[in-house]
């Protein structure tokens, strides 16, 4: 990867930091040649700060550092785009991104994995999720079970509405055990994208 850094008069190209799941822009910093090894070397971003007149790392002080994942520079080599693991919220004022964004994918079905996992530390007298959390993994495995033949009978009937309702409990469910063991859909995601590559 070859960076111009000669095509500013500081010495600083601009480097645009991605979260590398949720592709959400987290901030904007800038990077000398020092910076850029450091970030390499070190595998925590790491920038030029011009008001400190130093190199500065993100997260040196709160600890939410931010991980490297990947780096590529633009075609006219002069912007880094860095894709990175962020450890706790990005902005200095504590929101996830330097744009007061949440920090998840737009895709409905990640926001909802939020959803859940806030509603289970809710009390199970006011959460649905939470009284089902309350009940342990069977019972959540068995509600999984449950919303399946539902579904199954649904698909073999012709009222689409209560086959798509169906569907959406099932898969709602699913959502929840996969929470249950500690995992997230990108898991499964991940799985089906390596199988579509081979």
């Amino acid at each position: 990867m070859k960076v111009d850094f000669q095509k500013y008069t500081d010495g600083l190209v601009p480097a645009i930091i991605q979260d590398h799941t949720t592709q959400k822009v987290l901030m904007l910093g800038f990077m000398n040649e020092e910076a850029l090894r450091r970030t390499e070397e070190t595998g925590k971003v790491t920038f030029y700060s011009r008001s400190k007149n130093r190199l500065w790392t993100k997260g040196e002080e709160s600890g939410h550092f931010l991980e490297l994942k990947s780096m590529a520079v633009d075609c006219d080599q002069d912007t880094l785009l860095i894709k990175a693991n962020p450890l706790g919220p990005t902005c200095h004022t504590g929101a996830d991104t330097c744009w007061s964004e949440r920090n998840h994918a737009e895709d409905f079905l990640f926001y909802l994995e939020d959803i859940i996992d806030l509603r289970k530390q809710a009390s199970p007298d006011s959460s649905y999720v939470a009284k089902l959390f309350s009940k342990g993994l069977n019972k959540i495995a068995q509600k999984v079970g449950e919303e399946a033949v539902e579904t199954v009978i649904e698909a073999k009937d012709n009222n689409d509405a209560l086959f798509l309702n169906e569907s959406a409990d099932l898969l709602f469910h699913y959502l929840i055990l996969l929470n249950a063991k500690g995992f997230k859909l990108q898991d499964v995601i991940d799985i089906l994208k390596d199988r579509h590559a081979k």
